[in-house]
């Protein structure tokens, strides 16, 4: 009787072995479909990118301000009787084309008496 047993119990092991295991075994299948929900996920961001260039295309066919504001911020192209004014921040203390530094006054000798200037 305990042969018997086990040896159906090497048979059901045998049986069950290509279902869980196998080519087609249910591991496989979990890892398809973990594979098909990231493709789907990127399908998807795909699909959205392709919309905002469809409407960036039907934009650009369609009027002419979409191509003047991609003249102005790309190419920096500026209207006739428009004035330009760019505004650029100011280079830091010390470097090449930036404010001079002026050294700190020299402090007096000790025991040198402080006079206020006049005014």
């Amino acid at each position: 009787m305990r042969s018997l047993t086990l040896v159906l119990l090497l048979v059901l092991a045998a049986i069950q072995y290509p279902l869980w295991v196998g080519k087609g075994g249910w591991m496989r299948v979990w890892e398809m479909e973990r594979q098909l929900a990231a493709q789907q996920e990127h399908v998807a961001d795909l699909r959205i990118r392709n919309t905002a260039i469809d409407a960036e295309v039907r934009d650009l066919k369609s009027g002419t301000d979409a191509i003047e504001e991609r003249a102005r911020f790309e190419l920096g192209m500026i209207k006739q009787q428009e004035m330009f004014v760019q505004l650029v921040d100011a280079p830091p203390p010390g470097t090449p084309g930036g404010p001079a530094v002026t050294p700190p006054a020299p402090r007096p000798a000790p025991g040198t008496p402080i006079v206020p200037p006049r005014r």
